[in-house]
């Protein structure tokens, strides 16, 4: 079968329609990291009546526990599937393990630092040989992180993306039972006796999450602990950071305060920083939580506008130039 790309082998899982939107699955096999039996699935949203027209690429990535559907339903409904209404180019990659991705054979020792080192880049650089453009990243909880550790560590470069915008991530929120090192290492050591943790049980998710992202999450927290693995300073690498960074928090989020989400935004060394906190204080309706700020009706109502417009922002200020191209944002 002949490859949908000229990097590495791509395979077209499936084309369908669903309702007025295409959807499109690949399969991208990049054989870039030590476990090469990594297979990623990127799904495609766009507008079925125009299908040879492309828009501005936009790429959503879920958080843990979850998988593609967080962005959109069978039934076409959710936040991806409105950005393709509205004629955005909408990509949506599934992580080792997730959704319609496979579980590789070290499934077990996934962990942030593999997402950011190798899966993105090469989901970047397919992204940008079918678009011919560099896309908007969006991430929700732990993608939003994976994005940070990604641009952090310099896998990811200004030229591989227009914007960044991070949902009810952060990296930096205070675990005081982590703190006293007994406490850390017998979580540490009772974690070690498990390849992952059901989503299902843990009531957090339709999805499985490998047990080495959790430990690595550990260590962040713990006392001596920093965002980043022993060959890079993720948390230090932001300052390189120049393109336009949106951070959305939520009043009512138990998970990830608002405090840590801003100051994780504020680590990035751009100038053009945006920080938006969901709640009655701005104006909104409600406080929403950690999935209600992108998955619900009031988000739809007052959430899903505000992030169009910021997008369109965006488009509206890039340079007219040859792809790859940057973005520039309204602070």
């Amino acid at each position: 079968m002949q490859s949908s790309s000229r990097l590495f082998p791509v395979v077209l899982l499936s084309a369908d329609l669903c309702g007025d939107l295409s959807e499109d699955v690949y399969l991208l096999k990049p054989r870039n990291s030590p476990d090469e039996t990594v297979e990623l699935a990127v799904t495609r949203l766009g507008r079925a009546q125009e299908p040879g027209k492309r828009g501005i690429p936009v790429v959503l990535l879920h958080g843990s526990f979850s998988n593609r559907r967080f962005w959109f339903s069978p039934r076409g409904i959710g936040f991806g599937a409105f950005l393709a209404r509205a004629g955005f180019d909408v990509w949506i990659p599934e992580m080792r393990g997730h959704g319609l991705s496979p579980r590789n054979r070290d499934y077990r020792r996934n962990r942030v630092a593999d997402y950011a080192r190798y899966d993105l880049p090469a989901i970047a650089a397919f992204i940008q040989e079918q678009s011919g453009q560099a896309p908007h990243w969006m991430g929700h909880s732990l993608g939003g992180v994976v994005l940070a550790a990604a641009f952090g560590g310099h896998y990811l470069t200004d030229r591989e993306a227009a914007s960044i915008a991070l949902f009810g991530s952060q990296v930096s929120q205070i675990y005081w039972p982590l703190k006293f090192p007994p406490l850390e290492l017998a979580a540490h050591g009772l974690l070690s006796c498990f390849k992952y943790l059901s989503g299902h049980r843990l009531k957090r998710g339709p999805e499985d999450e490998p047990v080495a992202v959790v430990r690595e999450t550990l260590r962040w927290h713990g006392l001596f602990g920093r965002f980043g693995n022993a060959q890079s300073n993720w948390w230090a690498g932001l300052a390189d950071v120049q393109i336009p960074v949106l951070a959305v928090a939520a009043e009512g989020d138990r998970q990830d305060s608002p405090k840590a989400c801003q100051k994780l935004l504020k680590q990035f060394g751009s100038s053009q920083r945006e920080f938006l906190c969901l709640g009655p204080k701005s104006g909104f309706s409600n406080p929403f939580g950690h999935i209600e700020m992108l998955v619900s009706k009031s988000a739809q109502r007052e959430v899903w506008p505000l992030m169009l417009d910021w997008l369109q922002e965006q488009r509206l200020a890039a340079p007219q130039a040859t792809p790859p191209v940057t973005g520039k944002a309204l602070c």
